[in-house]
């Protein structure tokens, strides 16, 4: 059995991010190292909670402790920065900013989250009232509508008229 150092490890893990975004299969190739050791270092560092490429698109399946770590990583850096970070983790700035906004919500006061809750299920309320009252109106216009189709055709079968088709 071969032990890698942490240095060997990070090195050929770096390959699997941008710029290079090389699958793992291409990467034990290069490195002559079998597939399964290479994602077994991947699942180690994403369990430790370090941000990682995984098959996902970025971002879809990241922990909440490597979210938090990413936020933690990008809070001094400058945009450039962040951009540069961002392309070395395969990210884009606007799924960070996201991420430190659901963050920042998570820390909200129970009672500022309730009050949330009840502005949104009041709008919802009425938003379904509101459709409620239009499906009403359409239904009883539908139903003139077959009414209207009916008389005629009795209309038209009572003079002896032909039917033409509607």
């Amino acid at each position: 059995m071969v032990i890698y150092s942490p240095e060997r490890k990070d090195a050929i893990l770096k390959k699997l991010l941008p710029p290079y975004n090389k699958s793992v299969a291409a990467v034990a190739r290069e490195e002559n190292i079998s597939e399964k050791t290479i994602y077994n270092w991947r699942k180690k560092l994403k369990e430790s909670g370090k941000p990682v490429p995984g098959k996902s698109s970025p971002g879809k399946e990241w922990s909440a402790e490597a979210k938090l770590a990413v936020i933690v990583e990008t809070a001094p850096l400058s945009e450039s920065e962040l951009g540069q970070y961002c392309r070395q983790k395969g990210l884009y700035p606007e799924q960070i900013k996201r991420w430190k906004q659901e963050c920042l919500n998570g820390f909200q006061s129970a009672e500022s989250q309730n009050e949330a809750v009840r502005k949104q299920s009041k709008a919802d309320k009425t938003e379904i009232k509101a459709l409620k009252k239009e499906l009403r109106k359409k239904e009883k216009a539908l139903a003139e509508a077959a009414a209207l189709l009916v008389l005629r055709k009795k209309l038209r079968a009572f003079y002896g008229e032909e039917t033409e088709e509607d």
